[in-house]
C-alpha cells in the first residue's frame, strides 16, 4: 500500500474514533438538551445557528439539527435560526473552497458529471441557478455550498440565493415541532385539544405539499437551463 493511501486510512481511522469518542460523551446530555438550550436564554438561538455553520462548514449534514431545531425552538424561531446557520455554514464553505482548498474541492466536484453543467449555466444567470439549486437540491447541501465556490457566481448572489433553502426548512422545522409535541405526551406532559392539533396537522400538509410543488417546479427548470453531461463534454 502507497503510503498516501495509508496517510489517508489512518487519518479517516482518526476521525472515526473521535467521532465515537465525541458521541460517547455527548449521548448522555442529549435527554437534557432542551432544558441546556432554554437555560442559554437569547444565546440559545446563537448557539444552535453556530453549530448548524460548523457542521455544515464540517460535511455533516445538517438533518437531525434542523429537526431539533423545530423541537428547540418550533417552526417560526426554529426556521430562523436554522436559515441563519445555515446560510452562515455556506457562506464560510465558499469562501473556504474559493480562497484556501481550490484544489482539493475541485477533485471532489470532478465526481459530479453534471457539476461542469451548472458551472456553465452558472456564468450567464448565476443568482437564478443558484436558487433553483437550492429549492431543488441536485446536489447535497454541505458539498454544493463548496463546489459553488469553484464557479464564477458573485459571493453575493451565492448569498441570495440561500432564500431558496426556506420552504425544505420551514418543512422540516415543523416535522421537528411536531415529533416535540409527541415525545412530550407519550413523557406524559397533558396533550393538546383536538382544535390545536388540527391546525399543526393542516399547516404542516400545507407546507409540504407547498414545498413539493416547488422543489418540482424548480427541478423543471433546472433540467430546462442546464445541459446534460454529454452536450457540456461536446461543447
Amino acid at each position: 500500500m502507497r503510503a498516501s493511501a495509508l496517510g489517508k486510512w489512518l487519518l479517516a481511522g482518526t476521525i472515526l474514533v473521535l467521532l465515537l469518542l465525541a458521541w460517547r460523551e455527548v449521548r448522555p446530555l442529549l435527554p437534557s438538551l432542551p432544558a441546556r438550550v432554554a437555560a442559554l436564554g437569547l444565546w440559545g438561538p446563537v448557539a444552535v445557528a453556530g453549530l448548524y455553520a460548523l457542521l455544515a462548514v464540517a460535511l455533516v449534514p445538517g438533518l437531525l439539527l434542523t429537526l431539533a431545531a423545530g423541537v428547540l425552538f418550533g417552526v417560526g424561531v426554529g426556521s430562523v435560526v436554522v436559515f441563519v446557520g445555515a446560510t452562515t455554514g455556506a457562506a464560510l464553505s465558499f469562501l473556504i473552497a474559493r480562497y484556501l482548498a481550490r484544489d482539493a474541492v475541485s477533485r471532489v466536484a470532478a465526481r459530479y458529471p453534471r457539476f461542469a453543467a451548472v458551472d456553465r449555466a452558472i456564468g450567464a444567470d448565476g443568482l437564478r441557478i443558484v436558487l433553483l439549486l437550492r429549492m431543488s437540491p441536485l446536489f447535497p447541501f454541505v458539498l454544493l455550498n463548496y463546489g459553488l465556490g469553484l464557479t464564477t457566481v458573485r459571493f453575493r448572489d451565492f448569498v441570495l440565493g440561500s432564500v431558496g433553502m426556506v420552504p425544505l426548512i420551514v418543512l422540516y422545522v415543523y416535522l421537528g415541532q411536531l415529533a416535540g409535541e409527541a415525545a412530550l405526551v407519550a413523557g406524559g406532559a397533558p396533550a393538546r385539544g383536538p382544535l390545536a392539533y388540527g391546525v399543526l396537522a393542516a399547516g404542516l400538509l400545507v407546507t409540504g405539499v407547498v414545498t413539493v410543488r416547488i422543489t418540482r417546479l424548480a427541478r423543471a427548470a433546472l433540467e430546462e437551463r442546464l445541459p446534460t453531461p454529454d452536450a457540456a463534454r461536446a461543447d
